[in-house]
Order: structure tokens, then sequence, then C-alpha cells
């Protein structure tokens, strides 16, 4: 199917709307953003911060490293930089000019308790941020929802600049809705001019050599690191292709979870997710010497897929989504092996009957394990599409139809695990208070 110009150019949007580099995990530098903005507003340094979070935002940011912070974790940095430093023009890069001096102050804020949290309750998105902030007699109020960087409301003491709160609220009953389908997918990473979206490969480039600084330093759980680290591991792993994809998608992952100071190329708000779409395809296309062409579309294919995905799963759920952007991954893979659309979605359906129900117990170095299976498996995924196998549609959750086995997908993440996604939040939170 040809797409016309419009279809074209209403993808690229969306593209370039997903694919951003980001500082640091997104939910806490989401909540950085919004106090910035009140820090923005206010035109100086909040005297206080109260912070009404979704339960989502809350597990994604309680045991994730801060950039700029000097090792520490959570929410409390994140509100604390975002307040004395964070540059709210740099959306999702708000702590990138963090400097010594910003963290002084930042411990001083945190150690005078200078900021409460709560989780926010019944609100109508589970991305939901609402930051109040003081000072010299001022308040200004910030909400951001849906989105990372997207501002439903904006207010300094009675003047309300933003409310899209209304609309919003509308909006809610079409969420996880999308005018995408794998086949327009595929046919747009085969048509696109390659120059419209080169983007791609610089952003897979900007991944990699985050995975280089693993191999040089120590970063979270240094698994990127271990898997090549030797002899031992050399003769127990191998330095074949699989390890490979392996091992430095996992080094990127170590890097960005310990809360090192650099960008990463995210994917609908998750710099894992942008990794770990990236990061396979990047380096199988280097181990089998693909054309940069190549290499690009399937840079393509494999980000689309993902956003694609994660419209119908929504932006956070219970649902680990470093097995969605695996799946992308598989699909660019099997297409650098010459896969066409047929084989591409058997690979996705193949992902679909391995991963699904992974859970999300939020953002932390531990990450980097459930990237390592979810790669290993996409890697698997597509090994199996070229032999021309493909899972059943009498398996499970799989159908016939490519679009109806994703959605099925993502209604399992969506709708049937909140109460999981309940449970975690309470586990992670109770244990919080016994430290």
């Amino acid at each position: 199917m040809t797409l016309n110009r419009i279809e074209i150019n209403k993808i690229l949007k969306l593209l370039h709307d997903e694919v951003v580099p980001s500082v640091g995990c997104t939910e806490p530098m989401a909540v950085a953003l919004a106090v910035a903005k009140c820090r923005e507003l206010l035109q100086c340094t909040p005297e206080h911060v109260s912070a009404k979070l979704s339960g989502n935002i809350i597990k994604n940011a309680m045991g994730v490293g801060i950039p700029g912070s000097d090792g520490m974790v959570g929410l409390p940095a994140a509100i604390a930089l975002g307040a004395v430093a964070g540059k709210a023009e740099l959306n999702l890069e708000v702590l990138r000019d963090v400097q010594p001096s910003d963290l002084e102050l930042a411990k001083t804020f945190i150690e005078e308790r200078r900021f409460d949290i709560r989780q926010a309750r019944n609100t109508f998105e589970i991305l939901y941020i609402d930051i109040e902030a003081e000072a010299a007699g001022h308040r200004a109020k910030v909400i951001i929802a849906k989105e990372h960087t997207h501002y439903i409301y904006l207010k300094l003491d009675d003047q309300t600049i933003v409310d899209e709160r209304h609309t919003l609220a509308k909006e809610h009953d079409r969420n996880h809705e999308s005018w995408l389908n794998m086949q327009k997918v595929y046919d747009f990473a085969m048509q696109v001019p390659l120059e419209q979206i080169s983007f791609l490969l610089d952003g897979a480039r900007m991944n990699k050599n985050v995975a280089q600084m693993a191999f040089e330093g120590n970063y979270g759980l240094n698994l990127g690191k271990m898997l090549r680290k030797g002899v031992f591991e050399e003769r127990m792993v191998g330095h074949s292709t699989m390890p490979r994809l392996v091992c430095y998608t996992c080094a990127a992952c170590d890097v960005r979870m310990s809360g090192a100071r650099v960008p990463v190329m995210s994917n609908s708000g998750s710099g894992n997710q942008g990794i770990a779409c990236s990061m396979p395809v990047l380096v199988f296309a280097e181990d089998v010497q693909a054309s940069e062409a190549k290499l690009i579309r399937a840079l393509a294919l494999s980000n689309l897929t993902v956003i694609y995905i994660k419209q119908l799963l929504g932006r956070l759920s219970a649902h680990c989504g470093c097995v969605v952007a695996a799946t992308g991954s598989a699909c660019g893979i099997t297409y650098l092996m010459d896969g066409d659309f047929d084989a591409i979605c058997a690979a996705i359906k193949n992902q679909i009957a391995s991963l699904t129900g992974m859970l999300c117990d939020g953002a932390k170095p531990s990450c980097t394990l459930k990237l390592s299976s979810a790669v290993s498996s996409a890697f698997q995924a597509a090994m199996m599409a070229m032999e021309g196998i493909c899972v059943a549609s009498t398996d499970g959750i799989i159908e016939e139809d490519i679009d109806r086995s994703i959605d099925n997908l993502a209604g399992i993440g969506r709708d049937a695990m909140i109460e999981v996604d309940n449970m975690i939040l309470n586990i992670m939170t109770e244990k919080g208070e016994q430290r």
C-alpha cells in the first residue's frame, strides 16, 4: 500500500514527538520539570513544594538515580534539583545544567524538608503530576498529565494561564486508540525518504555512546560490562551476535539507571524503551554489515512499532515497557535479515507469546535484567520467523490478525493488570516506610 504525503507527514511528526533525547529516567524528570516550571512562574527558587503524584509516577521514581544528584535516588532529589536548578525550557533534559553549587542547595532543600509528597487519588490519567510551589508570598501550580511534558494546568496566584483539565478528561475515554496499524507502520518504514528519518540513526548512535561508558566505568548492576569483561565471560557467553545485542543494550541501561547525566534517545516517554528498540538493531546491523540505508529503515520500523503498541497500552502500566520495545527490535532485526511483512508479523507474534505479562516494578538499576530477557527473546523471535516458525493462532492470546494480537497484549497490560499494579505500588511504598 502506497502512503500519501499527508499520511507520511503525520507519521513523521509522531516520530519526532515520541523519539526525543532525555537525561535521566523520564518519570522523576517529569516531576523535576513540573517543579522547574513552578520556579519559572515564580521567578525564584520555591520555598516549599507540594507534590501530588499518580501511583505509577511514584513507582517509577522511587528507586532510580537522579542526574546531577551525586548518587541520590528518588523523588526528593528530583524535586529539590528541579526547584533550585531546573530549566523548564529543556523539557526532559531539565537537569542537564546542574552545577556542584546547585547540588549543595538541593541537599539543604531536602534536609530542611521543604517538600511533601502524596499519592494523587482518583486521577483520570495514570501519568499525573500536580505540583504547588510557594515563594515570597506567591503560589504557582503546575499539572502535567498524559505525556511527560504536557502541561494541562498552569496558574500563578489568581491568574490561570493554561487550563486543559476539562478537555483532557473528555478525551480520556478515547485513550488507548491508534490510527496506526502494522501494515501502515511497515509501509511508512519502507517508503519514507531516508533523509527524513536519518535522525533515528543519530539517536541509536547516541545510545551506543552511552553503552560505551559502561565498559569504562562502574554503573548500576554492571551487567553489560560483566558480559564482555574477561576470559571466563567470553568462554561462558561468547562474543557472537546475540550476546553482543544483550551486552550493549544492558550497558546503556546500566548507565541510565545509575543516574548518569548523559542524554539517551527515548521512545514514547522512556529512555529504556528508546535503548531497547534501537541498540539491538544497530548492533545487529553492524555485525551483518548492513547498509546504512537499510539500518535507518530498520530503526524506523522498530521505533514506530513501539509507538503503535504504546498508543494502545498507555504511557505507564504494570506491563514492562522493555518487552514492548524489544518487540520493535524483533521487527527491525527481522527486516535486516531480509524478512518481509509476513515474517515481521511472525516475529511480533513470537515475542508476544514469549514475554507477555512481564511486570514493571518501577524504574531502577535491575531494569537491565528485564532488558536482557526482552532482547534475548526478541532475537529468538526474529530467528524463528526467518525459519518460517510462528506461534499458531490457537495458542493463548495470539490471533491470526497481527493487530488483534497486539491489541490483546495491550489490553492485558492496560486493563487486566490494574490490581497487579496497585499491589506492586503497595509493596514498594510499605518497603520504603520500613527504611
